[in-house]
């Protein structure tokens, strides 16, 4: 029997603004609560995510042209309740979500450039951590080529 291939078409694809106030998708690099690139370490987990700054009440826009699929929980711990929340998307060939934003709605079709959200108050819960929307693929890999 014939193996499945599968085909990403996703090549050259660079998201757009994610952030209001960061138009070039600045990442956040280094503060007391860790680094937020792709597998920084986390303790004893590896961070499987890219955080790009946003700060706490910002517009959160759509990078492509997307569909969402549903809310996406980071930690379903109600201690972190106050930015435990996020949406999942799907345009351009990838899937993928984004944390610490407090989804507009969470299914239909969304324009690039379009607001899907307010990034959450990170400061609430991380004092003095740069707030940053955490973007990460479905599947776990490494979305920094996309930026």
């Amino acid at each position: 029997m014939p193996g499945l291939t599968v085909v990403c078409l996703c090549d050259g694809v660079k998201f757009g603004q994610l952030c209001n106030g960061n138009p070039t998708n600045s990442r956040r690099t280094s503060d007391r609560w860790g680094q937020g690139h792709y597998g920084a370490r986390r303790g004893n987990r590896v961070h499987k995510g890219l955080d790009i700054k946003c700060s706490d009440g910002s517009a959160v826009y759509a990078p492509f042209d997307v569909t969402l699929n549903g809310r996406a929980i980071p930690y379903g711990d109600p201690n972190k309740a106050a930015i435990d929340n996020g949406i999942s998307l799907t345009g351009e060939g990838l899937c993928f979500k984004l944390f610490y934003v407090s989804p507009d709605r969470t299914s239909g079709s969304v324009r690039k450039g379009q607001r899907i959200g307010t990034m959450l108050p990170m400061q609430s819960v991380y004092p003095g951590i740069t707030s940053h929307v955490h973007v990460q693929m479905c599947d776990r890999s490494d979305p920094t080529r996309y930026f």
